[in-house]
């Protein structure tokens, strides 16, 4: 009597630790909240879910055919991505705007629309990636999604001719979520 108790406890508890386990479904990304000029076309899945965090070079020039007239340019990112769990997965960088897995494989892309954010902070954005160069993570990715971005607009301070030239370096953060065709 007593094994069989004790077969049945063990067998219950082992039932109710799968339970717990399977009852708690994994999160998917939703694109609900996003403006539909960013969003995904149907037909594609999130590939991965990585946190951009790192800074965008500006650059003080003169504005195209505006002679006399300066403005901040970007010059490019350099950035982590890091997965939802705090482990770097890869690195963002450029130019031209590159995205690399720890893995070696990566991908350049063309923007294809963006949206505005909060105040203060880079748009969101919809990229179309090119073909990924070397097997891994990247391999398959079709599109890249900017989203909850934090910071990063062009700087505050002047832009003229007495600094034209200088760069300046600001931070900023991104959910960068990548996606391949179901």
């Amino acid at each position: 009597m007593f094994i069989k108790t004790t077969l049945a406890a063990t067998a219950a508890l082992a039932l109710t630790a799968c339970a717990s386990s399977m009852s708690a479904p994994a999160m998917t990304y939703s694109q609900a909240g996003l403006p539909a000029t960013v969003q995904v076309p149907a037909g594609h899945k999130v590939a991965m879910e990585t946190v951009g965090v790192g800074q965008i070079t500006y650059e003080c020039r003169t504005k195209k055919d505006m002679a006399g007239q300066f403005e901040w340019v970007f010059v490019g990112p350099d950035a982590k991505l890091m997965s939802r769990n705090g482990q770097q997965v890869g690195k963002y960088y450029g130019p031209p705007a590159t995205w690399e897995s720890m893995d070696g494989s990566k991908l350049t892309a063309t923007q294809l629309a963006v949206a505005p954010a909060m105040a203060g902070s880079i748009p969101l954005q919809l990229v179309k990636a090119n073909p990924a160069m070397g097997m891994g993570a990247m391999q398959g990715v079709t599109y890249i999604q900017r989203v909850a971005t934090k910071g990063g607009v062009a700087p505050a301070m002047a832009c003229d001719g007495a600094t034209m030239g200088s760069k300046q370096i600001v931070n900023y953060q991104a959910d960068y979520i990548f996606w391949r065709p179901v």
